[in-house]
């Protein structure tokens, strides 16, 4: 298998959607693409070897790898007293993760899903508002900027279980995970790939990296990357349309040892013709979800349905090494997407399952502006004559959204389930072109915070952060104004979070940790789209508490790695409706979950590798009230029991590997009351790869080759299905 990723694709276009010109970034996209054609030309490109350590991720887990996202203190796996997992590009390829959403499966206990109006993830028992999904260490506070987004400009993802607000801000109770881009390395190396696949599927990839000037010393260099990918697809669902491209594009520039600059761009377009949005169930609606295998791939939405995003991500990352024990990093980054939604959304049998009622249409624009600043330092010293480090940093972010929604509840059409025809959807009465805003909300926040790591005695260290917030929250009523939408609304959250862990050495290749950590959630959903009902109902962030005990070992002589722990989170503070006025809603609500966690990984020879980890979370409501009854006990929605996964991989020659994957997905519950379930599922994945020459290998994968009907979501009326057995096969170069 070969460890190298590259994209290619079409050149970023502009949409109609767009309102306003945008030219910076694409100017300095422009400028860094037409930069290579000045460098050397006359360079001898370095042999490029792909060695067994390189997929050493394949087998046995690297908890000596650094990362970014568990700690700020340069901490690998091992150190860490938390769960933290860390998928690499290496592990990418090898899973053949099509996307962002595919490679959160390598995470333990993760389901996605990516209805278009509902981007979707459960961790730990907790749904998407408690969840931080970031970007390059980056919060833009809003869960539909996490869309899968293809895994060709993506260098990895990392993700930390738990509460995790005391590194990243409000909204991560359930966890964190962290999607970070490829940029410029030192060196110069070249990757491609194509693909083709069933449902029309056709996709070219493409990546370069190359130095533009200096003589590799590292006292003034730079060098530039560009990662590019173009996607287009059918699909069995009928109506069904995609196209995608995503570029990378980044700088970098060493100026001596002590300081170096990365100026990074990112681009996202993407466009759906008329969007699948889910499968009506079977009446009764109760007991076992069912659906009609005649409707299985039938598309009710509006025939002209659409969904459109346009996303731009501008960072500025600036290190200084000031001494072998003190370095600064200041990241400044601006974000922008333009999302736009025109779509009929539900669907529902009538009583005699004869017909397929259709309502729901929405009309919607989301524009959304994120522009921050965030000071990191570290310090390596000592404390009382033992060994201490610091981090310590100010982040600062201004985040801006307008919503634009025009909608109807009334029924658009009632369709023979099997056979119909959908108008377009200005068709539709009341529906005409054209965006009216209806809010502004705009969140200002300014954090700063602490962390260390202090060694007690040799084998046992202290690991202890804190973070205080002022978040402001500003909404502005963009329409008439009302006693319930006033013309204004501020409203201000003063979080303090942290982490206290002890890990200890029990022996070579083998650690213990305990931790206590706490996290702060906005109580009805992210403040980027709160309503005016929200903010004035809802004066308190949500709380939330985690014990958690783990242990990382290594085994079998190097052979085997293993890491397992429980934990046991509490969340309090969720608006819930008040029992004496179900109008009305108060702040005690509260949720629990208590789990386990294990993941193995096994290299039994050269030609095996073996990885699995397997999951059992307990969620629950202790304290929760729906339509004036009590769901105390019950599970929240969307949130399986079990998650395991376990991948082989045997190499029958050095040339020629086969693998095979298999995802067991526990029951999940439709609504709060858990009166409706979606039974438990298990996919097999296969995958054959061949070596055609040194840096040529072809790979060809059947996903779900069963053909299992599975629902990655699930509503009231409606099953969002996941794909049915799909082909592919990719050719990939390096050079």
């Amino acid at each position: 298998m070969m460890s190298f990723a590259s994209r290619d694709g079409a050149a970023a276009r502009r949409h109609p959607v767009f309102p306003r010109l945008r030219a910076l970034p694409y100017a300095i996209a422009c400028a860094f693409i037409a930069l290579p054609a000045h460098a050397e030309t006359d360079a001898t490109l370095p042999t490029v070897e792909v060695s067994a350590t390189t997929l050493r991720s394949g087998g046995v887990l690297d908890l000596d790898t650094t990362s970014s996202t568990g700690s700020r203190l340069g901490l690998t796996l091992r150190e860490t007293p938390a769960s933290v997992t860390l998928v690499d590009r290496a592990l990418i390829e090898e899973r053949g993760a099509q996307d962002t959403q595919e490679i959160l499966r390598a995470i333990p206990g993760v389901t996605a899903h990516n209805a278009p109006g509902n981007i979707g993830v459960s961790y730990r028992g907790f749904g998407s508002g408690s969840i931080s999904q970031l970007f390059n260490g980056i919060n833009v506070q809003y869960a539909i900027a996490a869309r899968p987004v293809d895994s060709w400009i993506y260098d990895r993802v990392e993700a930390i279980g738990g509460p995790s607000s005391f590194l990243y801000g409000s909204g991560a109770v359930g966890g964190s995970i962290n999607y970070i881009t490829k940029v410029a390395e030192r060196g110069e190396f070249g990757e491609a790939q194509l693909r083709l696949g069933g449902h029309g599927l056709k996709e070219g990839s493409f990546g370069l990296n190359r130095r533009l000037a200096g003589d590799g010393s590292g006292q003034a260099d730079h060098h530039v990357r560009v990662d590019v990918n173009h996607r287009e697809a059918d699909s069995r669902i009928e109506g069904v349309g995609s196209k995608s491209t995503q570029l990378a594009v980044s700088l970098r520039s060493d100026f001596g040892a002590r300081f170096n600059h990365i100026l990074a761009y990112e681009f996202q377009d993407e466009d759906v013709t008329r969007p699948y949005w889910g499968t009506p169930l079977l009446n009764p609606i109760a007991g076992k979800a069912r659906v009609d295998e005649g409707t299985r791939f039938k598309n009710y939405n509006s025939a002209d349905g659409v969904y459109a995003q346009r996303v731009h991500w501008l960072r500025s990352v600036a290190t200084w090494r000031a001494s072998d024990a003190l370095q600064f990093t200041n990241t400044l980054y601006t974000y922008d997407a333009l999302r736009d939604y025109r779509n009929v959304e539900s669907y529902r049998f009538n009583p005699a399952n004869t017909a397929v009622i259709r309502s729901s249409t929405l009309l919607q624009r989301h524009d959304q502006r994120v522009v921050g600043d965030r000071l990191d330092g570290t310090y390596k010293g000592s404390l009382a004559g033992h060994r201490s480090d610091w981090a310590f940093g100010l982040d600062i972010s201004v985040n801006k959204q307008t919503r634009f929604p025009n909608s109807l509840s009334t029924t658009v059409s009632t369709v023979d389930p099997y056979h119909f025809v959908t108008e377009r959807f200005f068709d539709i009465p009341g529906m005409s072109p054209g965006f009216r805003p209806d809010r502004d909300n705009r969140v200002k926040t300014s954090a700063i915070y602490l962390e260390n790591r202090t060694t007690l005695i040799p084998s046992l260290n202290l690991v202890t952060a804190l973070r205080h917030e002022r978040i402001d929250l500003d909404l502005t009523n963009r329409r008439e104004i009302t006693a319930a939408n006033p013309a204004s609304f501020q409203r201000s959250y003063s979080p303090t979070t942290g982490r206290a862990g002890l890990v200890w050495d029990v022996a070579p290749g083998a650690t213990a940790y305990a931790q206590y950590a706490t996290a702060a959630d906005p109580p009805s959903g992210v403040l980027s789209t709160a309503s005016f009902a929200d903010v004035r109902n809802n004066s308190e962030l949500t709380s939330g508490r985690q014990g958690e005990i783990g242990a990382k070992l290594d085994f079998w002589q190097g052979k085997g790695s293993a890491t397992l722990a429980a934990y046991s989170i509490t969340r309090k503070n969720i608006s819930t409706q008040d029992p004496n006025n179900s109008s009305l809603t108060v702040l005690v609500g509260e949720q629990s979950a208590k789990g386990v966690e294990l993941a193995v990984g096994l290299q039994p020879t050269k030609a095996i590798s073996i990885q699995a980890n397997v999951t059992r979370v307990n969620a629950e409501y202790e304290n929760y009230r729906q339509g004036g009854v009590s769901l105390a006990g019950k599970t929240p929605t969307n949130t399986p029991e079990t998650v395991a996964n376990i991948w082989l991989s045997y190499s029958f020659t050095p040339a020629l590997k086969a693998s095979v994957g298999v995802r067991h997905v526990g029951a999940v519950y439709a609504d709060a009351a858990n009166t409706l379930k979606w039974p438990s599922y298990t996919l097999v994945d296969l995958g054959l790869s061949y070596q055609v020459q040194r840096n040529v290998s072809l790979v060809a994968r059947l996903r779900n080759a069963g053909d299992k009907v599975h629902a990655l979501n699930m509503t009231s009326t409606m099953a969002y299905l996941g794909a049915p057995r799909t082909a592919d096969v990719a050719l990939r170069f390096a050079f």
